[in-house]
């Protein structure tokens, strides 16, 4: 079983539309948790799919930057071998 090691917690304060706070009520309810613990999940979540997205945008940007090389260092190679006698 994998454990969760205690990590201390930093106290926020925020302020929710009524219909969010009984919503994150309802679900805390549910999944037997808090409030905060509900929030605590939806923020972990969206910094999950932040940071992929950062990582998506570099991988791509990082292909189309090795593509250009390959391009590139196609032409050099292809004048280079042109030169070259059999």
């Amino acid at each position: 079983m994998i454990t969760r090691t205690a990590k201390r917690k930093a106290r926020l304060s925020i302020t929710l539309d009524p219909e969010l706070k009984a919503v994150a009520e309802k679900i805390a309810k549910e999944d037997n948790t808090t409030p905060s613990g509900v929030i605590s999940r939806c923020l972990a979540r969206l910094a999950a799919d932040r940071k992929e997205k950062m990582m998506v945008e570099y991988y791509q940007s990082m292909s189309k930057e090795h593509d250009d090389y390959a391009k590139k260092s196609a032409k050099v190679i292809q004048k280079i071998a042109s030169n070259w006698k059999d």
